[in-house]
C-alpha cells in the first residue's frame, strides 16, 4: 500500500520536530552534567553612556556576584573562571566615531586585545523611503522564540505556524505540549530570557540585571514583538560583515582558546590529582572486590540515586572535560573521558551521573568521524532505565529515548528505534505518548520490509492518546492514516471503531461533512455489532446529519445510508388496478407484480404477440416492432425505452434491506424524477416544454405530490424491522406526453420506538434524504471488442416514454371451469370491457393451444339452439330424430363444410389467431359485451396451463404505440373419460352400383371404446351417443351392430365395439367446387341428433386436426425436396406417392359422448367428443396421442454421412394394389355315387386399388408347405389355366372363370389362389405378392 499517495500521510511530522527542538532547548540545568552551564559571558555597554568603562566594571561585578555568591540556582556556570567578553556597541547613525575609537582604546589597555570588541551597527537610518530591500538577519533566529505570538493561519484542516505547514494542529501550544509542562516536569522558561534567574527577592534588584544582561540596542524594534515587525532595518551589507567578524573574532580570539586553557588545566589536575588515589584504589579493589564492579539490579541502586559530588570532585572534572571536547566536536577523546567517568560513578553507585555519562558516551561514540566503534545502543537503554526506574526523571528518559531513536533511525534500525519509543509511553503524559507512538508507526512503515498493519496499530493508539491529550486535529490525521489500512480488509469491527472516532472528531472540529461520511460508512457496511452499538451509531448520525441539513436547508438532499437499496432488483409495472374476480366473473389474469417472472414464459408470450402481429401486418412482422412488456426487471431486454400511457399508472418496486439489528422507520416516502414534455402527435415529437423536476418539492414531505406533469403517490410510513428484506411499491401518474426519467427515492429515516423507553431512541430525530436508482445494464458480449473488455449495456426500465392515450380492456370469463374431462365440451361465456376513454377495435386472440377453445363459427356467431337442447342445455346443435341412423334402413345425414368458415386453413390447418367478433368491429369506451366461448378438456390427463394473449389496437394511429395485450392463463385439470381406438379395412363385397355409390368404394371402420375413468364414485358411466365422421373422400355409411342396443353404455372400466361401414363421398359432393370441403355424416346411436358440421364440433374438430395434418404435409415435402435435391427420377416420386395412396385413407371419426356424473348429490350430464384420424389401411389409430419417448444419448459424428436414401414404397404398401374376392356357392350338393368329380364355377374379381396400370399374375396351385396346408385343401383342386397374367387399368375391376374340383363331400377352402402385382410401368420391379382375402369356406354335400 502506498501510503506515501495519499493526502493524509506526510513524510516527515513537523510538529514532532518542533516539540523535540523546543523539549530539546526547554531542558533545565542539572547538577550532574554541564554541557548547558554557561562558559562565557558577554558584557555589552553603548558607546552613548558616559562613562563606558565604569559600565562595563558594574556588570562584571554583578555577574561575579550572580555566579559566586550562592543566592542563585540559576544561570549555572560551567567553571569558577567564566570569560568575560567586553564589546562596546556603537550606533554609527547617532553616536561620535572618535570617542567610541577612544573607549575602545582605552578597553584594549584594560582588558587586552582578545576580551574586546568595538561593534559598529545601523549605518543608515530608518525611513520609508528607503529603496534598498535588505533582508531581515534575526528571523530565522528570532521566530524559534516568539511562535506563541504569530497568527494562526488555518487552511482547511492544518495550520502554519513558524513558516512550517503542521497538519492538522489546532494551536502553537497544542504542539509544543507547553501547556502540559506540569505533567512532564519541563520548566516553562519561554516566557523570559535564558538568563532569568529564579531568585526574585534579590535586594539588588533583578531588573537591573535583565537589562544590563539584554541587548542594549537603541533601535525602536527592539521591544517590539518579532512577529509584528522587521528587524535590522538600519543595518547595511557592511554592517552585517561586521557582526559576522564580531561572532568570528569571540569565537577564534576568545571561546576556542578559553575551552582550550580548561581542558588543559582539567587534564594536568586529573593527571596531578588523580594519580596516587587511582594506583591505590584499584589496589584495594583487588584485594577486596576484584576489578570490576559488582553487578546490582536497579532495585538495589534506588537508594543511591541522591548521591550528589562536590563542584571539586575528580568525576565531575572528568566530566566537565569530556563535556568541553564534547562542545569543540572532539568526539574521540569525548567518548574516552565519558567511558572513564562511567566506570567511576558506576563504582560509586552515582546511577544519575552514570545514566548520564553512558548518554554521552554513546551520542560521543556515534558521531565519530569514521565509526571507529559501533553504536552502543546498550548504553542508551541502561541510562533510560536508569532515568525512569531508578532516578524517576522522565525528562532525562525521554530526552535520552529521543536521542537514540534518532540515531537508531539515521542507521535504518526501525525496529530497534520503534520499541524503544513504545517503551517510553507511559499514563502520565498523553501528548508524549501520542507523539512516541506516532514516531513509532512511522519507524514501522519506514523498514525495508514496511510492517503496514503494525504502522495502522500504532496510529491508532496515536490517535488515541492525541484525543485524550486534547489534540482533535493530530487525533484525526491518525486515524485517517490508519483508515487507509483496515480499509476494504474486512476488519469490519475495526474499521467501525475508526470511522465513529473520525466521524466524532470531525464533527468536534467544526468539519460536518467529514462527519456524515464516516458514520454513513458505518452503516452502509455490513455490521457485526452488537444492537445497542449500531443504535449509538444510528443516533450519531442522524445527530451529526441534522446539524449538516439545517446549516444548508437549501442545498439538495444528500444521500442517505440506511437501508440499503437493491437496484439491480427493481422493478417497474405499468398498468392499472385491475377489477377482481365477482361472483361468477373472473378476471384475467395478465400480469402483476405478485407474479414470479419466468423466462420461457416470457418467450411464449413474445412468440404469440409476434404471431398475431405478423398477421395483422400481413404476415411480415414490423422493423420496428417491440414485445410488450408490463413488468420489467432485472432479466427482460431492457435496452430500449419502454413505453407507458398517459393517465395510466407506473408502479416502481424498489427493494429495501435493512442491514442493522434495530428497526428502522421511513416517513414520507416518495420517488424522484425528472420530466421532459414532449407532443408525439407533432412530427419528430417536438419537445413542448422545459425539463421539470420533482427535487424542490420532494424538500417538503406531503401525502400526495400534485404536479401539472405527474402525480406523485407518498407513503407515509414504510418499517423495516431488523436485518429485514422488504419491497416498497412508489407509484406514479403521468399527466402528460413525454420522457419520463425516475432517478431515486426521498424519505425521512429515523428510529422506532421502543417498548421500554416508550419514545423513539434518536429523540424524534428523523433526517430528510434521498438515494438514487443507479442500475447496471447488462454486459455485452455480442463484438470481439466487447468480449476483451468489460463493457456494459444501458438499462432503461426507469426512462419511460409517456405515450398519449390508447384503449384499455379488461377481460372476464363467466362460468369458466377449472375442471374438465377430456374430450368434455363446456360452453363459457367471456366479457370484454373498455375501461379508457379511447374506442378499441381489431380484437383478436391468439394461443398455442387452439384446440381448447373457440368463440364460433364465423357463418353463425350465435348459434340457434333447439327446444330440446336448450331443456338439456347441450353445448351442440341437436335435432330430434324418430329413430337411430345406425339402422340399415336409415340413411345417415351428411353435409360439406368449409374449413374456413371456421377460421381453419387448407386441409383443416388453423393458425391460432382467431378473430373476436365485436358490434361494428368497435367497443366504445365504457362498453362492454359478452360473447359465448366453447371450450374442450385437452386429450391427455393433468394439470395444463394455456395461455391466451387478447390483442386490440386503438381507433387513432400513433407513432409510439400501435397496439396492447391482454395476457390470460388458464388452468385446466383434465381427468381420463373415453379411450378410443379404431381400425379401417377392405371390405371383401363388391356392389355394383348400390346406391349411386362406386363399385370400389366400400371399407369396414371398427370402433373400439372403452371407459378408462377411475372415478368411480363422481362418473357413472358414458353412453355413445353418436359416431360422426369428417372427410374429403370417405365418409361412415351405416352401423353394422350386431344387436339392437342403440345407445352404447359403458360403465366404469368396460369395453365396446363398433362396426361401421364406409363408403367414397358421392361425385355430387366431389365436385370442383368442393375440392377443399370436408363432408361431414353423422350416424346417432339414440333418438337425438347432433349437427356436426357445426358449433362446437366442427370447430373443434379443425382445431384438433391442427396438430397433425400439417406435420404431415410439411415431412412429404420435405421427402419430396429432399429428392429433388438429390437428382433422383420423377417417376420414383410418382410411384411412391401412387402406391402410398392405395393404402391411405383420410377418415376421421368423432366419437361423440354423454356421461351422468354426480356432483353434490346432483346428477349432471356432461358431454363431449373424440377424434380418431384414420391414415393407413389396417394400422389402427388411438384418441390419445402417444407419448413422444425420451430420445437416446446419440454419438457425435464429424464426417458426413451419406445421404438417405429416397423413400421406396415399402412391401406393406406394395401388397395392396389389387384388392380380390371369390364369388361362389355357400353350399353345393353333388351325387358323388354317380359322377365321382364335382366342378363347382368359381368367379375370381380383381380390383385395380391403384390410379396406374397393374400387371398382374395369378397363380392357383396349391403351395403345400406342411402336412397343414394339405389337410386343409384335402383332394380339392383347380381345373383349367392355372396361371394367368393380366393388365388391369386404373381402378379396373376384371371377372375371371375358373373351376374348382372336388373328389368328396366335405368343407373346403377356396382362398388359395396367389396374386402377384406390379406397375406396368416399373420393368425393374418385380412382383409382389398381393393381400390374400378372408377364408373362402365352401361345403360338397354328397347326395
Amino acid at each position: 500500500m502506498e501510503l506515501n499517495t495519499s493526502k493524509f500521510y506526510t513524510a516527515t511530522t513537523p510538529w514532532f520536530e518542533a516539540y523535540r527542538e523546543n523539549f530539546l532547548q526547554s531542558m533545565p540545568a542539572s547538577e550532574h552534567e554541564f554541557l548547558n552551564h554557561y562558559l562565557a559571558c558577554m558584557l555589552v555597554v553603548s558607546s552613548h553612556e558616559a562613562v563606558p568603562v565604569e559600565q562595563f566594571l558594574k556588570l562584571s561585578q554583578e555577574q561575579h556576584r550572580i555566579q559566586h555568591s550562592g543566592e542563585y540556582t540559576f544561570p549555572k556556570w560551567f567553571i569558577p573562571n567564566t570569560l568575560k567578553y567586553y564589546v562596546l556597541l556603537h550606533d554609527i547613525s547617532e553616536g561620535d566615531e572618535q570617542r567610541a575609537d577612544s573607549v575602545y582604546e582605552d578597553m584594549k589597555q584594560r582588558y587586552g586585545t582578545q576580551g574586546c570588541y568595538l561593534l559598529k551597527i545601523n549605518s543608515r537610518t530608518s525611513g520609508p523611503g528607503s529603496d534598498e530591500q535588505i533582508p531581515d538577519p534575526w528571523s530565522q533566529y528570532l521566530q524559534k522564540s516568539s511562535f506563541q505570538n504569530q497568527d494562526l493561519q488555518e487552511e482547511g484542516p492544518s495550520a502554519i505556524i513558524n513558516n512550517t505547514k503542521v497538519e492538522n494542529s489546532t494551536g502553537a501550544a497544542e504542539v509544543d505540549g507547553l501547556d502540559s509542562t506540569a505533567k512532564d516536569g519541563i520548566a516553562n522558561n519561554f516566557d523570559g530570557h535564558p538568563l532569568q534567574l529564579d531568585h526574585p527577592s534579590d535586594p539588588g534588584g533583578p531588573q537591573d540585571c535583565l537589562e544590563a544582561l539584554k541587548p542594549s540596542g537603541p533601535g525602536p524594534d527592539a521591544k517590539k514583538p518579532a512577529g509584528a515587525t522587521s528587524h535590522g532595518a538600519c543595518l547595511t551589507l557592511n554592517d552585517h560583515d561586521r557582526i559576522r567578524q564580531f561572532i568570528q573574532e569571540f569565537t577564534f580570539r576568545g571561546l576556542l582558546p578559553h575551552i582550550e586553557k580548561n581542558i588543559r588545566q582539567l587534564n594536568d589536575q586529573l593527571v596531578s590529582r588523580k594519580g596516587l588515589s587511582r594506583s591505590l584504589f584499584s589496589a584495594t579493589k583487588k584485594w577486596f572486590g576484584g576489578g570490576k564492579v559488582p553487578e546490582k539490579s536497579i532495585n538495589e541502586l534506588k537508594n543511591t540515586a541522591g548521591l550528589l559530588y562536590p563542584p571539586e570532585a575528580p568525576e565531575l572534572q572528568i566530566r566537565k572535560m569530556a563535556d568541553l571536547c564534547f562542545l569543540v566536536q572532539h568526539y574521540d577523546l569525548a567518548y574516552s573521558c565519558y567511558h572513564t567517568a562511567k566506570k567511576d560513578f558506576l563504582s560509586d553507585q552515582a546511577m544519575l551521573y552514570a545514566a548520564g555519562a553512558l548518554e554521552m558516551a554513546a551520542v560521543s561514540a556515534f558521531l565519530q568521524p569514521g565509526a571507529p566503534r559501533p553504536y552502543p545502543a546498550h548504553y542508551m537503554d541502561t541510562a533510560i532505565q536508569t532515568y525512569r526506574d531508578v532516578c524517576k526523571n522522565m525528562v532525562l528518559a525521554e530526552r535520552c529515548a529521543l536521542l537514540s531513536a534518532e540515531i537508531l533511525k539515521s542507521q535504518t534500525k526501525y525496529s530497534e528505534a520503534a520499541t524503544l519509543l513504545i517503551k517510553m509511553t507511559s499514563e502520565d503524559s498523553d501528548l508524549r505518548s501520542a507523539l512516541l507512538l506516532e514516531q513509532a508507526a512511522h519507524c514501522f512503515i519506514n523498514m525495508r520490509s514496511p510492517m503496514v498493519r503494525k504502522f495502522a496499530f500504532h496510529m491508532i493508539l496515536a490517535g488515541h492518546r492525541f484525543s485524550k491529550a486534547g489534540q482533535k486535529r493530530h487525533a484525526l490525521r491518525c486515524y485517517c492514516q490508519a483508515m487507509q489500512v483496515y480499509k476494504g480488509k474486512g476488519w469490519s469491527l475495526a474499521e467501525d471503531h475508526i470511522n465513529f472516532t473520525i466521524g466524532r472528531q470531525s464533527f468536534t472540529l467544526r468539519q460536518p461533512e467529514n462527519a456524515v461520511s464516516a458514520f454513513r460508512h458505518i452503516l452502509i457496511n455490513d455490521s457485526r455489532q452488537a444492537a445497542s452499538q449500531q443504535s449509538a451509531f444510528l443516533r450519531e448520525y442522524l445527530y451529526v446529519y441534522k446539524n449538516v441539513s439545517q446549516s444548508s436547508p437549501e442545498g439538495s438532499l444528500p444521500q442517505l445510508p440506511l437501508p440499503c437499496i437493491q437496484s439491480s432488483a427493481t422493478r417497474v409495472f405499468f398498468g392499472h388496478d385491475r377489477r377482481l374476480a365477482e361472483g361468477e366473473k373472473q378476471a384475467a389474469t395478465h400480469v402483476s407484480l405478485d407474479q414470479e417472472f419466468d423466462r420461457d414464459l416470457s418467450q411464449q408470450w413474445k412468440e404469440l404477440e409476434e404471431q398475431v402481429v405478423a398477421i395483422v401486418n400481413r404476415g411480415v412482422l414490423p422493423v420496428n416492432f417491440q414485445p410488450t412488456q408490463y413488468c420489467l426487471n432485472s432479466q427482460t431486454d431492457n435496452m430500449r425505452f419502454p413505453l407507458a400511457v398517459v393517465e395510466e399508472p407506473i408502479i416502481v418496486e424498489v427493494v429495501f434491506r435493512n442491514p442493522l439489528k434495530i428497526p428502522l422507520l421511513l416517513t414520507d416516502l416518495s420517488l424522484l424524477w425528472k420530466f421532459t414534455p414532449k407532443d408525439f402527435s407533432r412530427p419528430q415529437g417536438r419537445e413542448s416544454g422545459e425539463t421539470v423536476s420533482n427535487e424542490k418539492d420532494a424538500h417538503m414531505p406531503m401525502t400526495t405530490l400534485k404536479n401539472d406533469f405527474i402525480t406523485t403517490e407518498v407513503i407515509p410510513e414504510f418499517y423495516l424491522s431488523l436485518e429485514e428484506t422488504k419491497v416498497a411499491r412508489l407509484k406514479l401518474l403521468p399527466q402528460k406526453t413525454g420522457e419520463l426519467h425516475i432517478l431515486g427515492v426521498v424519505y425521512n429515516l429515523g428510529t422506532v420506538p421502543s417498548a421500554a423507553e416508550g419514545a423513539p431512541v434518536g429523540d424524534g430525530l428523523t433526517v430528510r434524504g434521498r438515494q438514487d436508482l443507479e442500475i447496471q445494464g447488462p454486459r455485452l458480449n455480442s463484438t470481439k471488442e466487447e468480449k476483451t473488455s468489460v463493457r456494459h449495456g444501458p438499462d432503461r426500465r426507469l426512462d419511460p416514454i409517456i405515450s398519449p392515450p390508447m384503449p384499455l380492456l379488461e377481460v372476464f370469463f363467466i362460468n369458466f371451469p377449472t375442471g374438465l374431462l377430456c374430450g368434455e365440451i363446456r360452453k363459457a361465456y367471456v366479457e370484454f370491457v373498455n375501461v379508457s376513454k379511447v374506442p378499441l377495435t381489431g380484437l383478436r386472440v391468439v394461443s398455442k393451444h387452439p384446440e381448447f377453445f373457440t368463440f364460433g363459427s364465423q357463418t353463425a356467431p350465435v348459434t340457434p339452439l333447439s327446444p330440446t337442447a336448450s331443456e338439456n342445455c347441450s353445448a351442440y346443435k341437436t335435432v330430434v330424430t324418430g329413430s337411430a341412423s345406425a339402422d340399415g334402413d336409415q340413411p345417415c345425414s351428411t353435409s360439406l363444410v368449409s374449413p374456413a368458415d371456421f377460421g381453419a386453413g387448407r386441409d383443416g390447418q388453423c393458425p391460432g389467431v382467431v378473430d373476436i367478433p365485436l358490434p361494428d368491429s368497435v367497443l366504445q369506451p365504457g362498453c362492454s359485451i359478452q360473447l359465448p366461448m366453447w371450450l374442450r378438456g385437452p386429450d391427455r390427463e393433468g394439470v395444463h396451463e394455456i395461455n391466451y394473449l387478447f390483442y386490440y389496437e386503438s381507433m387513432e394511429k400513433t407513432s409510439k404505440l400501435s397496439h396492447r395485450v391482454l395476457r390470460h392463463t388458464a388452468i385446466i385439470c383434465a381427468s381420463r373419460s373415453l379411450s378410443v381406438r379404431a381400425t379401417v379395412r377392405r371390405s371383401n363385397t363388391f356392389q355394383d352400383r348400390e346406391d349411386g355409390h362406386s363399385g370400389n368404394g366400400s371399407m369396414l371402420v371398427f370402433v373400439d371404446v372403452e371407459n378408462i375413468n377411475t372415478n368411480e364414485a363422481a362418473v357413472r358411466e358414458f353412453h355413445i351417443v353418436q359416431v360422426s365422421s369428417s372427410s374429403k373422400q370417405w365418409r361412415l355409411h351405416k352401423c353394422i351392430n350386431p344387436s339392437q342396443d342403440k345407445d352404447s353404455k359403458l360403465t366404469s372400466r368396460e369395453r365396446g365395439k363398433l362396426c361401421f361401414r364406409a363408403t367414397k363421398c358421392r361425385p355430387i359432393e366431389a365436385t370442383s367446387g368442393a375440392l377443399d370441403k370436408y363432408t361431414f355424416a353423422d350416424i346417432n346411436l339414440g333418438n337425438e341428433q347432433i349437427i356436426s358440421s357445426t358449433t362446437p364440433c366442427a370447430d373443434f374438430f379443425f382445431r384438433r386436426c391442427q396438430s397433425g395434418e400439417p406435420k404431415k404435409a410439411v415431412a412429404l415435402g420435405h421427402s419430396s425436396g429432399l429428392a429433388q435435391s438429390k437428382g433422383q427420377d420423377a417417376s420414383d416420386e410418382e410411384v411412391t406417392d401412387m402406391v402410398r395412396k392405395c393404402s391411405e385413407v383420410d377418415l376421421n371419426v368423432i366419437v361423440l359422448w354423454k356421461a351422468y356424473v354426480v356432483e353434490d348429490n346432483k346428477q349432471l350430464i356432461l358431454e363431449g367428443q373424440l377424434h380418431v384420424a384414420l391414415q393407413t389401411i389396417g394400422k389402427e389409430a388411438c384418441s390419445l396421442t402417444q407419448k413422444e419417448e425420451a430420445q437416446e444419448m446419440v454419438l457425435l459424428k464429424f464426417k458426413p454421412e451419406h445421404p438417405p436414401p429416397l423413400a421406396r414404397p415399402s412391401m406393406e404398401q406394395l401388397s395392396h394394389l389389387i384388392k380380390t374376392n371369390l364369388h361362389y356357392p355357400e353350399s353345393y350338393n353333388h351325387p358323388f355315387l354317380q359322377r365321382s368329380l364335382c366342378m363347382v364355377p368359381v368367379t375370381l374379381r380383381l380390383s385395380n386399388c391403384s390410379l396406374a396400370e397393374v400387371d398382374v399374375i395369378i397363380d392357383l396351385r396349391h403351395k403345400a408347405t406342411s402336412p397343414e396346408t394339405l389337410e386343409v385343401h384335402g383332394s380339392f383342386t383347380w381345373l383349367g389355366q392355372t396361371q394367368y397374367k393380366l393388365q388391369l387399368k386404373a381402378q379396373e375391376i376384371h371377372k375371371l372363370q375358373l373351376t374348382a374340383c372336388f373328389i368328396h363331400a366335405g368343407v373346403y377352402n377356396l382362398g388359395t389362389p396367389r396374386v402377384f402385382a406390379k406397375l406396368s410401368d416399373q420393368g425393374s420391379m418385380c412382383e409382389t405378392s398381393q393381400q390374400n382375402s378372408m377364408p373362402a369356406l365352401i361345403i360338397i354335400n354328397g347326395i
